[in-house]
């Protein structure tokens, strides 16, 4: 469960940067340290430590691993480097694509000195964190990341082995190859829309579109696994899957594929949304990273001028609504400190359209 003290705070837009910077200066301090103590690496503990000294000399890594909680450490800060260089702080920028380089190289050397793992859902989170330090490189200093490549060319092609005709095409969620679901087709439709491989990208949308879309809700289900028996549909419906799907949407960007992010948001907003408490919090270590990464894309739906000013100013609301249950909780879980950590960056990224009670 999500351990963690919470006290309502009625935060101001202008909070939202401030607070994000302050929650990623305690969780590098909490959770991270060097792997093994080893210079140029970098790791999240799976749980706090009290003191940032402590941090640096713990000395068995080897216990537990949660690999995707690393990639969503290493998109986080990606977004918090992305955010300085837009802002002009090319030094700070250039501060967090080096904790990035090492986190990184720390989670290859934990990983046993590979890419890949069991999980394609796990490869593809991995693959889109590393895609973006690529992209961040090239802009701070016109060269690639080397390991970002390295990382690119290995899971990208565990994703398209992933893949077959069975039930009309998608992505499995393991090697095992018995379930194919939302996590690990939404995901890997917005890194091959990000590379500019529309047609793969499209192809995971339709199929997810076609199997896992739930037309009384206007969500995506979990997924499909396959049995003895025949077809089993596991119907829950988690936020982070529309998360990604949105993302996706929002990154190939035909008319069909707005359209669609749209109503999506607009699903969201009805289904997911708790009002004035925002969307809600999943429970459990995996699940308390659910929330954040719904959040980081509907901040970008939120910043997209191809979608309707209501669209906008509705994920623009939950996000921030989110934010302001989140603000003052001391997270004593990795996933839940990365979480706090993507929806209040989200809440400082938004864009609020004109209308907005909180626009200037």
């Amino acid at each position: 469960m999500n351990e963690a003290q919470h006290q309502p705070g009625n935060h101001r837009p202008e909070n939202w940067d401030a607070l994000a910077e302050a929650a990623g200066k305690d969780l590098h301090a909490r959770f991270g340290h060097r792997l093994l103590g080893l210079p140029g690496t970098w790791i999240g503990s799976l749980h706090a430590t009290p003191t940032a000294s402590a941090s640096r000399t713990r000395p068995r890594p080897w216990a537990e691993w949660h690999y995707w909680w690393q990639a969503h450490y290493l998109d986080a800060i990606l977004d918090e480097a992305s955010h300085e260089l837009q802002a002009g702080n090319r030094r700070a920028a250039r501060a967090h694509w080096r904790r990035a380089k090492q986190l990184l190289r720390g989670i290859l050397l934990r990983n046993f000195g590979r890419f890949p793992n069991y999980f394609y859902d796990d490869m593809a989170w991995l693959l889109l964190a590393s895609q973006r330090l690529n992209e961040l490189s090239l802009q701070l200093t016109a060269r690639p990341a080397l390991l970002a490549t390295l990382a690119m060319s290995a899971l990208g092609r565990q994703l398209v082995r992933g893949q077959d005709q069975r039930l009309g095409g998608g992505l499995y969620w393991s090697r095992k190859r018995d379930f194919k679901n939302t996590p690990s087709n939404g995901p890997a439709a917005l890194y091959f829309a990000r590379i500019a491989d529309l047609r793969t990208a499209a192809g995971l949308l339709d199929w997810l579109r076609r199997e896992l879309y739930s037309t009384q809700s206007g969500l995506y289900l979990d997924g499909i696994r396959f049995t003895a028996d025949g077809l089993l549909i596991e119907d829950a419906i988690y936020t982070y899957n529309q998360g990604t799907v949105l993302g996706a949407l929002l990154a190939t960007g035909t008319a069909a594929n707005l359209e669609q992010a749209d109503s999506l948001i607009n699903s969201i907003n009805h289904q997911l949304s708790t009002g004035e408490q925002g969307l809600r919090l999943e429970s459990g270590a995996d699940g308390n990273l659910f929330t954040g990464i719904l959040c980081r894309y509907l901040a970008l739906a939120a910043n997209d001028e191809r979608l309707s000013a209501a669209t906008r100013r509705a994920a623009a609301s939950m996000v921030r609504a989110t934010a302001s249950q989140v603000a003052d909780r001391v997270e004593v879980q990795l996933s839940a400190a990365i979480q706090r950590w993507t929806i209040l960056q989200a809440a400082g990224r938004v864009s609020l359209p004109p209308g907005h009670p909180d626009a200037k």
